[in-house]
């Protein structure tokens, strides 16, 4: 046993709770009562319960612990041997022993259950121990933070020297030196924070980066060496935290690892230094300042710091990267106006003029010179700012001064942790709470140590404010938005909350997470400085649409298929229209932004259309289309280049549709055209391509003809294209004249489906169109080309009326004139052919009414089947054709619209009757075009919408909003119906038996599938 040296224990604080004195002094009494060594019982009777007590202060130093700190009285109530060290021999004396019996047991643990006890004895004996320093003011601050530091080093040493000796005894590993097992093992833990420049706060928890070098571990196991070093990290990590009955020894972050998101618990040394050297952020240099080993083989973890010095220590620093150094500070606290300096509620390590900004004070300084002036590469905080006075970047007065107030804070920091144990930095607004930690302090009242804090707080804020004067705020007008680091700032949050984002928390680790490089797009440091730049605009533009959680998570699938960022986020900058656009199409249109997301090319059509929308007149586009078509190598890059110019024609008329700019009558004309010009063109590249190896039938002709929403003009976004393929050969026509010479029956059917494939093959630029082809005769089991003579006999002498219904809306896309007026004269003569007027209705209504209990509609949004929807109004428009072509033959529009108006000129239906249809087809082709915005399955469910389309939408219909235009679209489908029953079902009734049997054909093969 040592020599007594018992301290002087004065100037105590008094204790602020003098009832929890007396039970605390009554629960000591008791336990002493209860020791089994009764001669430690005595000795501490004697200490602490005389009058030679209070005489030597002993007394004091329990009223002071008992009536301030409740752990700190379990601690002592737990550990009486501690305090009879700490009153007889002083808390030196104490922590050495607590120290020296974990190191013993650590030399004798087998397993990590033998170790777990010991790991926590120590840490409550040594955790009093330098309570009573601290509190008694006999260590200085550098000695009380690095004894609690190498407390943790030596518990996580422990730790792993008894997790390496269980593996290899597992047969996992094997050991360099089984007696030491951490040296050689090249598995290290590296201390970060205040643990690596060992200034660990009272009850901090640890910051480590657990390593190992794939060239010294000898793994021999079953499985990787990855697998159990993950598996030693994590047992590593419930040795340390986990709490049992003997309470917990630290709580343990390994956040600080490279990409904490993605990344496992232990990393190889090599995937480490890779990810430093490619994608290393300036906060990450700012960490590793204070990085050192701290348990494990440390000379592998000297070795690997050594190597990444380069990547800390710069020679030539960009100084605008020092920009995002300092947004390391302003992400802990708001911009300028938010995190004042206060007392009650004050966080005195993150807010203004707190310990962070003294840190930091000295940090960004060090990364700015230290890679030239080796004296700058000081870890703990007070050595670095004597190095800034030692280099001449900072006055001695200034250093003094900031070194006496980080004292004064770390001590208040200590004081507000010993309470009650809690990792925590906030002064409690609570006055009593706040009295009692101002008495804890030794403060005269609240008020001395208010005016007291507040003085060390403005003199470090004006310090830290000087050194950034001229530092932007990373911030949006409602607040602070910064996202560097790996912690949430609270200040961002409520940021972002007040943007409207309903999960703060999970949009700050996206944002992190595209800091960390996860993308490929976000990789270079100026990619990432580039979005820190734009990052308020960004948010500001994606809470402008009302939905910023989907808008935000659509650009994070927009964000991963970039192949790089700079020159987007400068062009977003440059170009906020742009990225309101894009904006607007992520919240409010998934269909559009998943299209983006597949092919990100597509944004260049935002920028080109940006001021100058498209024109969707035909002979413009085509002109357009054979530009872009010129510049392919080979038929797979026709089909690539067809595609992408589709493709951006399309996101303009999408963009078109969400800012109503174009209705769905105009945004149906330009996907038409768009399909027109482009099937136009692809068919000509493909004939070429079959000539090339089939040649050509003298004489023939083929056209292509468009039947449904493409017959119609009225497209939308995902409609199919319903397409028939016309040919016509000399009566005496032989075989084609290539290398590979076909008759023409089968060489025009492979013609038509090596089309079909062209469209319809997904390449790297996605699928055309897709097509379908039952409209043809005999559907499905005829052939996929069509003669014309056989189509034309088709139509004569067998078609149903359903598809003399479909014929309504046909047209012909491209081909030759004298085939292509061939056709037109065909459709002529059927529809205007004299028909039974009863067999017409009847087979009309029966064919609606099959269809109505083939499909059930699901409610009012089901635009098309439901009753008095789409198909009502398109079956009324198509009868109304049917019956009256022939003596009135101008009515024959394809489109519906341009019938009806023509049936009204003709007198063929009153005008009310007109205008009620003419305004339903509007309503319904604009909420049809729109609602696909959403994406097809989601279209006919309003509550599967994203918020900012269930806004926008009402708004594009002239309706206040959701409810008035679902009231609007019901009363329509009703006066729809009703004149569908006046035109067609009760007229029809006394007729349905003769309606042709549509028992294996009709609906189901027919016009049932072609209403998209």
């Amino acid at each position: 046993m040592p020599v007594s040296t018992a301290p002087q224990w004065r100037d105590l604080p008094s204790p602020y709770d003098t009832a929890a004195t007396a039970r605390g002094i009554e629960s000591w009494t008791e336990a002493l009562a209860a020791l089994e060594d009764r001669d430690l019982a005595r000795r501490l009777k004697t200490l602490t319960l005389t009058a030679a007590a209070r005489k030597s202060g002993a007394r004091a130093l329990l009223d002071c612990l008992f009536g301030n700190s409740p752990y700190l009285t379990q601690l002592a109530l737990h550990e009486p041997a501690t305090v009879s060290l700490l009153l007889e021999y002083g808390p030196d004396e104490a922590v050495a022993q607590a120290l020296a019996a974990l190191r013993a047991a650590a030399v004798t643990a087998a397993t990590p259950g033998d170790i777990e006890a010991p790991l926590r004895r120590a840490k409550r004996q040594a955790a009093l121990a330098v309570a009573v320093a601290d509190i008694a003011g006999l260590w200085p601050l550098e000695r009380i933070t690095g004894m609690l530091s190498d407390l943790a080093a030596l518990a996580i040493d422990s730790a792993m020297a008894v997790l390496l000796r269980a593996a290899a005894a597992d047969g996992d590993l094997v050991l360099a030196d089984p007696a030491d097992p951490c040296r050689g093992s090249g598995f290290v833990a590296l201390g970060m924070g205040k643990l690596g420049a060992r200034e660990l706060n009272y009850s901090s928890d640890v910051d480590l980066i657990m390593l190992y070098d794939q060239d010294v571990v000898r793994y021999q196991g079953r499985k990787s060496a990855l697998e159990c070093f993950v598996r030693l990290t994590q047992q590593l990590v419930r040795l340390l935290s986990d709490r049992t009955e003997d309470g917990y020894v630290f709580r343990t972050d390994l956040r600080l690892r490279p990409d904490p998101g993605s990344t496992p618990v232990a990393l190889s040394m090599a995937a480490a230094e890779t990810y430093y050297e490619s994608f290393g952020q300036n906060w990450e240099r700012a960490a590793m300042i204070k990085a050192r080993p701290v348990g494990g083989d440390i000379a592998a973890g000297a070795g690997f710091l050594q190597r990444l010095t380069p990547y800390v220590w710069r020679k030539n620093l960009d100084y605008a990267a020092i920009e995002d150094i300092h947004s390391i500070k302003r992400q802990i606290h708001a911009h300028k106006g938010h995190g004042e300096i206060a007392v009650a509620g004050h966080n005195i390590k993150l807010g203004r003029g707190g310990i962070r900004e003294i840190e930091f004070f000295a940090q960004t300084q060090q990364l700015i010179a230290g890679g030239r002036d080796i004296r700058l590469r000081e870890t703990a905080t007070c050595d670095a700012l004597r190095a800034l006075v030692a280099t001449g970047r900072l006055s001695q007065a200034a250093c003094d001064e900031l070194i006496a107030d980080y004292r004064y804070l770390r001590r208040v920091e200590h004081r507000l942790q010993m309470i009650d144990d809690e990792q925590t930095h906030t002064l409690p607004d609570d006055p009593d709470r706040l009295a009692h930690l101002a008495c804890f302090l030794g403060a005269a009242d609240t008020a001395a140590f208010a005016t007291e804090l507040l003085a060390v707080l403005k003199r470090v804020k004006t310090q830290y404010d000087d050194l950034f004067s001229e530092a932007p705020a990373l911030s949006s007008d409602a607040g602070s938005l910064v996202f560097t680091g790996k912690e949430d700032d609270p200040e961002t949050l409520r940021t972002l909350s007040g943007l409207g984002f309903t999960d703060p928390p999970a949009i700050a680790a996206m944002i992190r997470g595209w800091h960390f490089g996860r993308y490929r797009a976000m990789r270079s440091e100026r990619a990432r400085e580039k979005l820190t730049a734009i990052m308020p605009q960004l948010l500001d533009a994606f809470a402008r649409t009302g939905s910023p959680d989907v808008a935000i998570r659509r650009f994070d699938q927009f964000l991963s298929s970039l192949p790089a960022g700079v020159q987007l986020f400068a062009l977003l900058q440059a170009n906020p229209g742009v990225l309101d656009t894009l904006a607007e199409l992520l919240a409010a249109a998934p269909q559009l932004a998943e299209a983006l997301a597949q092919n990100a090319a597509l944004f260049d059509s935002l920028l080109e259309y940006a001021d100058r929308p498209a024109e969707f007149d035909a002979a413009k586009l085509a002109a357009s289309l054979q530009r872009q078509v010129s510049a392919a190598r080979d038929f797979q890059d026709v089909l690539d280049w067809t595609r992408r110019w589709t493709h951006e024609l399309k996101l303009q008329v999408g963009i078109g549709l969400l800012r109503g700019t174009l209705d769905g009558a105009a945004a149906g004309a330009a996907l038409s055209t768009v399909a027109d010009v482009v099937l136009a063109d692809l068919l000509g590249h493909v004939e070429a391509e079959f000539a090339a190896q089939h040649g050509r039938i003298r004489q023939a002709k083929l056209v292509l003809v468009g039947f449904g929403r493409l017959g119609s003009r009225e497209l939308t976004l995902e409609s199919d294209l319903d397409l028939v393929l016309v040919f016509e050969v000399p009566a005496k026509a032989g075989e084609s004249d290539g290398e590979r010479p076909l008759t023409p029956g089968l060489y025009f059917t492979r013609l038509c489906q090596r089309f079909i494939n062209a469209m319809t093959a997904m390449t790297g630029e996605g699928r055309l169109y897709e097509v379908d082809m039952r409209l043809r005769p005999s559907g499905n089991a005829g052939p996929m080309a069509v003669g014309f003579d056989g189509f034309a006999g088709y139509q004569r002498n067998e078609a149903w009326t359903w598809e003399h219904m479909a014929l309504t809306r046909a047209r012909v896309i491209c081909g030759p004139p004298a085939l292509a007026k061939k056709v037109d004269r065909l459709r002529t003569e059927i529809l205007t052919r004299d028909r039974d007027g009863k067999k017409l209705l009847a087979d009309v209504a029966s064919m609606r009414k099959r269809m109505a209990d083939h499909t059930r509609a699901s409610g009012p949004w089901d635009l098309k089947q439901q009753r008095g929807g789409l198909v009502d109004l398109e079956f009324i428009v198509q009868y109304l054709l049917l019956r009256h072509g022939a003596a009135a033959p101008q009515i024959l529009h394809s489109n519906p619209v341009a019938a009806l108006a023509a049936i009204g000129a003709a007198g063929l239906l009153d005008a009310d009757a007109v205008a009620t249809l003419t305004a339903a087809a509007q309503l319904y082709a604009t909420l049809l075009a729109a609602s696909r915005l959403a994406g097809r399955e989601e279209a006919g469910d309003p509550a599967h919408w994203p918020p900012a389309l269930a806004k926008r939408l009402p708004e594009l219909a002239g309706c206040a909003d959701m409810d008035a235009l679902t009231a609007r679209l019901a009363a329509t489908q009703q006066a729809v119906l009703a004149l569908f029953d006046t035109l067609v079902e009760t007229p029809a009734a006394p007729y349905l038996a003769l309606a042709d049997s549509l028992a294996t054909r009709g609906p189901a093969t027919g016009q049932d599938h072609e209403q998209d």
